[in-house]
């Protein structure tokens, strides 16, 4: 790496993530995975079982959002939602968490009540029980703060059948709905911004929407993903790269929430690149779009699912573009580093 010390960036889920992923972790702790294909879950068969039986999915995260909490939510649903999004993503149904907390010196326990009451709410309504977990308390480093880690177990969907092999020329792109509002409700909380007052984070499980798409479309749904930190960008391009596919999108075609494009206009920010907590990226065959749509906007959280453009053929230098409003053609590129820190 070209780097010598981490950098805040270097967790923005961008290129300085990847190279830290790539070039430091994964030759360490990686094993024989494809640096390519790395998805937000892993897909485990315990030895003793049949062939085809027994397979479990896990994930993990940690979680260092700042403020703890913000428009629309706060840093205990953001854990759960954010674990049983990258078990729903990897088509899997959620069995059991784990929440380890560390705390700092000085955090008001009220504070500590109501996210974690927050949590625990949020895993109600999801049916999923946290069962384990661990307290670590450290001494203040400055405003007292909260960093969640939490573990989700799944077991798979019995109709998902995902994978970047899957997916084909013609295949169509589907977002869930407007881009940038969870990104942008914490920036604006954290500076004490008066700007798009009526912004709100779109934290939300998506675990109802894509074991729906899942069990009505089956193999029809190719691929699914939470553009999280990097955002549609980072998403699209790490897509790109792993299947050596280019990628079109159509701006027109993109849901816009309103409060949160005048925000990322003042604030001089991408809204490709900012993060969602609630938004699914979905690659379905191409006779199964519209159909898909209508499954994604019987829920409240997707009313403006939409089709958004198309996979391509494999070149040697795949692009991401999008087809602006204007006419012209835009390449959307992997982010850099991290526009808004600890966004999650």
């Amino acid at each position: 790496m070209k780097e010598k010390e981490i950098r805040l960036a270097h967790g923005g889920g961008g290129q300085l993530t990847n190279e830290l992923i790539h070039q430091v972790i994964l030759p360490a702790l990686g094993g024989g995975q494809d640096p390519k294909r790395l998805s937000d879950s892993a897909t485990v068969a315990w030895p003793d079982q049949p062939a085809g039986g027994g397979k479990v999915v896990f994930t993990t995260d940690s979680f260092v959002v700042w403020p703890l909490e913000f428009p629309g939510a706060d840093i205990g649903k953001l854990a759960v939602c954010g674990t049983l999004n990258d078990l729903a993503v990897s088509g899997a149904h959620p069995a059991a968490m784990s929440m380890a907390l560390v705390l700092e010196e000085g955090l008001s326990i009220e504070l500590l009540a109501r996210v974690l009451a927050s949590a625990g709410k949020e895993a109600l309504q999801a049916g999923v029980r946290i069962l384990t977990g661990d307290t670590k308390v450290v001494e203040r480093r400055g405003e007292p703060g909260l960093v969640i880690n939490t573990t989700g177990l799944g077991y798979p969907m019995p109709r998902a059948k995902l994978g970047f092999d899957r997916l084909e020329e013609g295949d169509r792109v589907l977002l869930s709905g407007p881009l940038g509002q969870h990104g942008l409700a914490v920036m604006i909380r954290r500076k004490g911004l008066s700007i798009a007052s009526t912004l709100q984070s779109d934290c939300a499980n998506l675990q109802p929407l894509a074991a729906e798409l899942v069990s009505k479309l089956g193999p029809a749904v190719k691929w699914m993903r939470d553009p999280t930190r990097g955002g549609l960008a980072a998403t699209l391009a790490e897509l790109s790269d792993a299947t050596g596919r280019s990628i079109e999108i159509a701006q027109q075609a993109m849901p816009v929430d309103p409060a949160a494009l005048s925000a990322a206009e003042f604030l001089g920010l991408d809204l490709l690149s900012v993060a969602n907590e609630g938004k699914l990226v979905a690659v379905v065959k191409a006779e199964a779009s519209a159909q898909a749509v209508k499954i994604l906007r019987q829920f409240p959280i997707a009313r403006q699912a939409a089709d958004i453009g198309q996979i391509g053929p494999v070149g040697e230098l795949p692009l991401v573009e999008m087809l602006t409003r204007a006419g012209g053609r835009r390449i959307v590129q992997m982010p850099y580093g991290e526009e808004l820190p600890r966004i999650c």
